[in-house]
């Protein structure tokens, strides 16, 4: 349950719009975006909106029902495959989640987007590989929108673990089985894994996934997602940076 000042703060940041034959959106903003523009970066107001089908909805329902929502299971994956994957002796995989914000519109509140096109160069140096984008995940599995009313909470001084559990979510919601089950049937050899995080090489050994280890992958790193990494390490188990020639 949303704590009553948690849930004031994001009304305040919610408008229903409501035109007659028209099904009620929700939308949320501004959210703050620094986006990386080739030699600088832009601040960008980001809002998102959601489209309501009951009519009696209101700003404070919508709260109340988001965690039961699946927001993220509403969108589909995908997975780039390079070289010969089935057969090469090694192969990198990299199970990247959705970022909306970062991988598209390159905003530096994370490393997400450093993160997709590292993991694809670093497989094609490699010279076989797997990238699988998995859809689903989008803010740890809360959706887009969710993860719009997890940032105004991060603006006002939660971490991105806080910001979810007080939006009424677990810290990570993702589930691997589907894509594992898309590995098996593309590759039946061991793969080594492209992550910062061996809590999550770990999880993905127990749902069936066949990994010898992993490589680390750092970079990006600015004042504007300093706090969003060290919060990874801290709570998430992620390997810190200067840790990195070590994994």
């Amino acid at each position: 349950m949303i704590s009553n000042d948690i849930k004031q703060l994001l009304l305040d940041k919610m408008t229903l719009l409501d035109n007659p034959g028209h099904r009620k959106l929700v939308l949320v903003g501004p959210v703050k975006l620094p986006i990386q523009m080739e030699d600088r970066v832009a601040e960008f107001q980001w809002y998102t909106w959601l489209e309501l089908k009951d009519g009696d909805a209101t700003k404070e329902s919508v709260l109340d029902s988001l965690p039961a929502m699946n927001l993220a299971d509403l969108q589909q994956s995908s997975v780039l495959v390079y070289g010969d994957f089935a057969n090469s002796r090694e192969a990198l995989v990299r199970m990247h989640s959705i970022c909306h914000t970062g991988d598209i519109f390159g905003s530096k509140r994370c490393d997400c987007g450093y993160q997709l096109r590292q993991s694809l160069r670093m497989i094609v140096e490699h010279g076989s590989g797997a990238l699988f984008y998995l859809a689903h995940h989008e803010g740890r599995g809360i959706g887009l929108f969710s993860k719009s009313l997890a940032y105004i909470l991060q603006q006002e001084g939660l971490d991105t673990v806080e910001a979810n559990e007080a939006l009424g979510f677990q810290d990570d919601i993702r589930s691997y089985e589907q894509p594992i089950r898309v590995l098996k049937s593309l590759r039946s050899r061991p793969v080594t894994l492209i992550t910062n995080n061996p809590r999550k090489l770990a999880s993905l050994r127990q749902s069936g996934l066949a990994a010898a280890g992993h490589l680390p992958l750092w970079g990006d790193i600015s004042d504007y997602n300093r706090f969003y990494l060290a919060t990874k390490v801290a709570k998430s188990g992620h390997i810190p940076q200067e840790s990195r020639a070590m994994a």
